[in-house]
């Protein structure tokens, strides 16, 4: 059963468990009435649906482990539905487990369910998200904002416990989300001061006013609203679009007698079309008619993009006919008192060059200058373009720092960072709050002249960053006081690219780029910051120690192999020890890292020579002839070879020729015991002192490698591993020939030159 998480979702989110039956019965009522003029008909109502092909839910471990869905949503969509699936298989080990699914709108979700720490100065709003508890469940939202939607799924936390692949049964479970969209055809167009009447009966009515660049307010208001002839207006007016994980919709409920009713908003989203809806709280078959006003409120520019502003220049004005900054020596009073056309400048704007990089990953510049001109009464802004659909997989950087010389003790620059557009209020308040966005405010002081914000996957759109000094104690220091600060922005794809106990890797989705970290060494956290269970230099130190240095117990079986003339056993020996010593010496996080060769290849090597051993070691027990034996040794490395490039972690790739070699073993044991009608090997010290030793070691380091190995014990665990294969091989490998001298490395040749000669004379021989 679906259950809404914490977050914030606005009385605009419903959750319910109901299935794609409540979309039919919501598009088999009667379409809402036309807006204006209920004569001409209803407006019409389609519905459309979005699907992507479904993805196996992981534990969650790190954001690399949870499914990203990537959808659209259409323009003038009045509900958006989503239908989650989740289906497993029959096998006992498939519980009903706990699902969690993140919804967010511009970009993708950023989610904690460790509960770990972000990074100082980051800030992060609550993810909107549900809990499902059975195999589907679905999320309705009224009037969704249209652009890029994101889901995330993800099973609970991982346990720590490695699991070898394909050696224990897993479940899996199979995620998939579905996107219903019904939108309205037919939206009356609200311009600006321009009536448009209205006559609500039992269907709402859709409107869409368009919000010019650099709008400083929108005014709505109903007029003339009259219920069936009677003076009042009950009418419920929702302005703007539904977001999540927070929902800034406007509502405005006219239930006075007044006939007029209006709803006032500062800073609207620039550049866009807005979402009206009316509705009539009159009940059934009851008409209200009005009139919809809409007035818009420019906002005036002073454009700073033509040369430098230096400290030097403060006696530059701005000409107004030619954009040019010409001299004046009343440069504040032209800035502040300047009325020509509608009335002073509402802020001074600052273009912004963006430089791309790479992959999500921008740099944003000021053009032509350094420093940014911050004043009492004229918010100076700066706009950069995060709107290119590839840009919120990245994390937005701000930095700002302040002349130490220029910020009184009494004054603030105050910093607001704002999406689809900058917040001017600063007179008023500091929140930094526009008409439907919560933005993120910066503070620079005398005692504290740098400030820093870091904003993970921000949404797809235009930021502004705005500035203006405030004197909240003494506002007189402020007429006449001007502070030049200087800016770093940027968008990068991972913080510090995740520093030293992290690996920033490029996540993609159907074409879709975002960033993540890999932390190791104990760290966690988004950019592996957390260091609540963090290793120590002298903990790293130690476990690269151990990895590394129990690998040197292969000397053991390299001895005893050259003592018993087993020189191609010796040099599979040698070959092991060797990789998988600089194999985890290179694998290791943080400061106790050497790496010889490339982290791959040193990975292959050592897994490839693990398997080679077992199978020489069990070959070599079966005491087959030299030539067959070494057919076999070539061929089981070949093999060995070919399935690790196919599946490099895949249990069977290891155990399958492992377990035919133990096959051939027993079944040549068993050939000798019949022939020789006693039991093979013969010697009941062989069983006591050799066999069962040997292959007590290889039972228990199979039991760790498989079932015992955890993230916390992996070193020690990893390391007895190393040592018990070692030493299996060493008991088990068998006893030298009778005829076999020990260290017999070199021998002469079976057969002298002569003797080689009179051989060869004797193929020729007729006789």
């Amino acid at each position: 059963m679906g259950r809404a998480g914490t977050g914030t979702g606005g009385a605009a989110v419903a959750v319910a468990v109901a299935g794609p039956l409540l979309l039919l019965l919501l598009l088999a009522r009667p379409p809402p009435g036309a807006a204006g003029d209920s004569q001409k008909g209803d407006v019409r109502l389609v519905s459309e649906q979005f699907s992507q092909s479904p993805q196996k839910l992981s534990f969650y471990s790190w954001y690399g482990s949870a499914r990203l869905f990537h959808f659209r949503v259409p323009p003038d969509a009045v509900l958006l539905r989503w239908l989650l699936q989740v289906s497993w298989g029959s096998s006992p080990t498939c519980t009903n487990v706990e699902i969690t699914v993140y919804f967010r709108y511009g970009a993708p979700p950023v989610i904690n369910p460790l509960g770990t720490s972000f990074p100082a100065n980051t800030s992060v709003q609550p993810s909107f998200f549900i809990k499902m508890l059975q195999s589907n469940a679905s999320v309705n939202i009224s009037h969704p904002a249209p652009g890029d939607w994101f889901v995330v799924a993800h099973l609970p936390p991982s346990s720590q416990k490695i699991e070898v692949k394909d050696f224990v049964p897993t479940c899996a479970y199979v995620f998939q989300p579905d996107m219903l969209v019904v939108r309205v055809v037919e939206v009356s167009v609200l311009e600006p001061d321009v009536p448009l009447p209205q006559n609500l009966l039992s269907h709402p009515s859709y409107l869409k006013i368009f919000v010019p660049k650099y709008t400083q307010e929108l005014r709505l208001e109903l007029q003339g609203c009259v219920s069936n002839g009677s003076l009042g207006c009950p009418v419920r007016l929702t302005v703007g679009s539904a977001t999540l994980p927070s929902n800034f919709q406007k509502v405005l409920t006219c239930t006075g007698p007044t006939q007029a009713c209006r709803l006032l908003l500062p800073s609207p989203p620039w550049d866009r079309w807005l979402q009206v809806t009316a509705k009539s709280l009159a009940g059934p078959h009851v008409s209200v008619a009005f009139s919809a006003v809409a007035a818009l409120t420019a906002c005036r520019v002073w454009n700073m993009n033509v040369q430098p502003l230096l400290p030097s220049s403060l006696n530059q004005s701005c000409n107004i006919s030619t954009g040019l900054m010409s001299p004046s020596p009343s440069y504040q009073d032209q800035g502040r008192n300047s009325r020509l056309g509608n009335g002073p400048f509402c802020l001074m704007s600052y273009a912004v060059t963006r430089e791309d990089v790479d992959v999500v990953s921008v740099r944003f510049r000021p053009l032509d200058r350094v420093l940014v001109l911050v004043q009492s009464d004229t918010p100076s802004v700066m706009q950069l373009y995060l709107n290119t659909g590839m840009d919120s997989g990245g994390s937005l950087t701000i930095s700002l720092w302040a002349n130490q010389s220029l910020i009184t003790k009494n004054s603030w620059v105050v910093a607001c960072v704002n999406a689809a557009s900058p917040f001017l209020s600063f007179n008023t308040s500091l929140n930094c709050t526009t008409a439907f966005f919560q933005g993120y405010p910066l503070f620079l002081s005398a005692s504290s002249r740098e400030a820093n914000l870091i904003i993970p996957y921000p949404e797809t759109d235009t930021w502004y960053l705005s500035l203006q000094l405030v004197c909240p104690e003494s506002p007189e220091e402020c007429v006449e006081a001007v502070v030049f600060v200087e800016s770093a922005l940027s968008l990068v794809p991972c913080l510090h690219d995740c520093g030293p106990y992290g690996q920033c890797l490029l996540l993609r989705r159907h074409g879709y780029l975002y960033a993540g970290c890999s932390c190791k060494a104990g760290w966690r956290g988004w950019s592996c910051t957390d260091n609540s269970t963090a290793q120590t230099v002298a903990q790293q130190k130690a476990a690269a120690l151990l990895l590394t240095l129990s690998n040197l117990l292969f000397l053991a079986p390299i001895a005893v192999s050259v003592y018993r003339s087993l020189l191609v056993e010796a040099a599979v020996y040698t070959y092991t020890m060797f990789f998988s010593t600089f194999y985890h010496a290179c694998d290791q996080p943080g400061e106790a890292v050497l790496c010889i060769l490339n982290y791959d290849t040193l990975q292959y090597c050592d897994f490839l020579g693990s398997g080679v051993s077992m199978w020489v070691t069990i070959l070599c027990m079966a005491r087959l002839k030299a030539a067959l034996k070494y057919v076999l040794y070539l061929l089981g490395t070949l093999v060995f070879a070919m399935s690790l490039q196919l599946d490099r972690r895949g249990a069977w790739n290891t155990m399958g020729p492992c377990l035919f070699a133990f096959v051939v073993m027993v079944t040549m044991w068993v050939y000798r015991c019949g022939h020789r009608r006693q039991c093979y090997p013969t010697s009941w010290q062989r069983w006591v002192f050799y066999l069962l030793p040997g292959i007590s070691m290889a039972t228990v380091a199979l039991a760790i490698y498989t079932s015992m190995m955890t993230s916390d014990n992996y070193y020690y665990t990893h390391s007895i591993w190393h040592m018990l294969l070692a030493g299996s091989a060493a008991f088990l490998l068998p006893p030298r020939d009778k005829h076999t001298e020990p260290w017999a490395c070199s021998k002469k040749l079976t057969c002298h030159y002569q003797i080689c000669k009179n051989h060869r004379e004797e193929l020729y021989t007729v006789t």
